[in-house]
């Protein structure tokens, strides 16, 4: 099992809601691919240019091919990346 969580940041806030619908769309997208188990869009309550992604995929294998899925080449990495900050956390869950 792989744990991510991603915190992002929009770099500008003119960007948060353009960013808000391609993260929404992702999420969608995401969620339906194989090998995802989860996939969840947060939005901070404390400072909306915050995002929180939190993910779990079946194996390392599903996570390497979400990276070349539509989700990922068609809206993350060209329409979100360039206009946040980002800091990815593996986890581990503590149950």
């Amino acid at each position: 099992m792989i744990y991510a969580n991603i915190l992002l940041t929009v770099t500008n806030e003119a960007d948060v809601a353009e960013i808000r619908e391609c993260l929404r769309e992702q999420g969608r997208l995401s969620r339906a691919e194989p090998g995802c188990l989860r996939f969840e869009v947060y939005n901070s309550k404390n400072d909306p240019k915050v995002f929180l992604l939190c993910e779990r995929w079946e194996s390392a294998a599903a996570l390497d091919v979400h990276r070349t899925a539509k989700a990922y080449t068609q809206i993350y990495q060209p329409k979100v990346l360039p206009k946040v900050t980002r800091v990815p956390h593996p986890s581990d869950l503590i149950e």
